[in-house]
């Protein structure tokens, strides 16, 4: 059988991206958090903010450091796989990734050193502005980043010459149509996903009587945001939704499994696409609502996926299914901010019991949307790496062979294997550690640590920790 270099090469971006995603998304919303613990602590000095700190920037360090592990592979692979990309594009991509760099990770790594190791030696207002530059840092990060892959999704400013993309508008380019709509949703995706990381641990270590008071502040703190942003989320979805709809009407249509253009369009629930035959093989849905939702308007016009050749389609089932993941657990994040309200209201929201035990199992859920919304959009996208420019059979490499592809697949498979066990044992090491009572510089000087793994060791003040299979049950 004759390996095909496309299709790995796909999969091999595919699983680098879905990876990696994971990391920026937890760490943007994580670095905010930060800022906020040690605004919190400059102002009040509360010794439970700068608990709460220490702790948490432990566990940012760590996936700070496997998110840019993890990333850095990408730009390898502009060049192995996908180098006529590279050069068709690099009047563009080429000064938007150079200014992610010298204007984010700079001051990113900068910053964190100070963040990490200065604790204690340096003024509580210098730590506190190097945790705010940290925070910003990452949003400027995830500004330049989404700048280059929605411009992907909706090109402007750009034309055609010679086989190459020159820019003739840097401002339509940058703030491409998209852009606003893709930035604000991974934005709030982002705080989501420190929030519910933050929230279950601090459920879970209250169950265990581990650091009361410090625990019940950031859990209130975080229910309090899932309880805003997770409609609000809902909201910018639907807008960028309706914007999807207007530059990518293919997608929309993959994402609904809407086959044939129609008005009064049924929101499906269930569906099983069959992209030969052209049509849905089995489907249940609730008559008209598609349509009001994408147009506001229960007779509005949908488009069908059939509007377009079957090789300029993209895969329907993946798209279908991973949208419908991506929602459904949208509404479950929803579910929690509620029911978080109802036992505040009762004055139950620190009380041990059924939603202290969910709630650490929830961690996973706004991972998991993440994973399936990037599915959705740059599955939706296909064929095109540059919507109705430039496909994937263009930006390929083509000397690259398939042996080349699967040979090195199969070594990031491996590497990243090792890396990830690593760095989610790392993490199990903090986490199980807990927070310390008593802090380096304040009864023990000079005890600073050195490396995040300094954290660890038993949760509480007497009792080490129970084993792992009992502390999430």
């Amino acid at each position: 059988m004759e390996l095909d270099p496309l299709l790995l090469s796909r999969l091999q971006f595919a699983f680098v991206v879905s990876f990696h995603a994971i990391f920026p998304v937890f760490t943007i919303g994580l670095a905010s958090y930060i800022a906020l613990l040690e605004g919190l602590y400059f102002k009040t000095g509360n010794a439970a903010w700068s608990h709460l700190s220490r702790f948490w920037t432990k566990v940012f360090a760590v996936a700070f450091g496997m998110g840019v592990v993890s990333g850095i592979v990408m730009s390898f692979q502009f060049g192995t796989n996908w180098s006529n990309f590279s050069q068709m594009s690099a009047n563009f991509l080429g000064p938007i990734l150079s200014y992610e760099v010298v204007t984010a990770f700079f001051l990113e790594a900068a910053f964190l050193g100070v963040l990490l190791f200065g604790r204690d030696k340096v003024p509580r207002g210098t730590h506190l502005f190097a945790a705010i530059m940290v925070a910003l840092g990452t949003f400027i990060s995830s500004f330049w980043i989404l700048v280059a892959n929605s411009w992907m999704h909706t090109p402007a400013g750009v034309e055609f010459q010679d086989g190459m993309l020159h820019v003739t508008s840097w401002a339509e380019a940058i703030f491409n149509p998209s852009f606003p709509y893709r930035f604000t949703h991974m934005a709030v995706a982002s705080f989501l996903t420190g929030s519910f990381v933050v929230a279950g641990i601090s459920a879970w270590y209250l169950f265990k009587g581990h650091m009361v008071e410090a625990n019940k502040k950031a859990l209130s703190m975080c229910l309090w945001m899932i309880l805003f942003l997770a409609p609000a989320q809902a909201v910018i979805g639907d807008f960028h939704g309706l914007n999807t709809l207007e530059y990518q009407p293919t997608k929309v249509a993959a994402m609904e499994g809407n086959w044939e253009r129609q008005a009064g369009a049924p929101l499906l629930l269930f569906a099983l696409p069959d992209q030969q035959a052209q049509e849905n093989r089995f489907e249940v849905g609730v008559p008209k609502l598609a349509s009001f939702i994408l147009t506001h308007d229960f007779e509005g016009v949908i488009p069908g996926i059939n509007e377009v050749v079957p090789e300029e389609q993209p895969p329907v089932a993946i798209v279908f299914w991973s949208f419908r993941i991506m929602v459904a657990l949208g509404f479950a994040m929803i579910g929690v901010g509620l029911w978080a309200l109802v036992l505040r209201l009762r004055g139950k929201l620190f009380t041990p019991g059924i939603f202290h035990r969910f709630l650490p199992l929830m961690i996973a859920a706004p991972f998991i949307a993440v994973v399936a919304g990037w599915v959705t959009t740059e599955s939706g996208r296909a064929p095109w790496l540059v919507y109705g420019m430039v496909n994937f059979s263009e930006g390929l490499t083509p000397s690259l062979t398939g042996g080349m592809a699967l040979a090195s697949l199969i070594g990031y498979v491996a590497v990243y294997a090792v890396v990830y066990t690593s760095g989610a044992y790392y993490l199990w090491q903090i986490v199980k550690g807990g927070m310390i009572d008593a802090e380096p510089g304040e009864d023990e000087p000079g005890a600073h640590p050195k490396r995040p793994l300094s954290a660890g060791g038993p949760i509480g003040n007497a009792a080490p920790a129970a084993p792992v299979g009992k502390d999430w049950l």
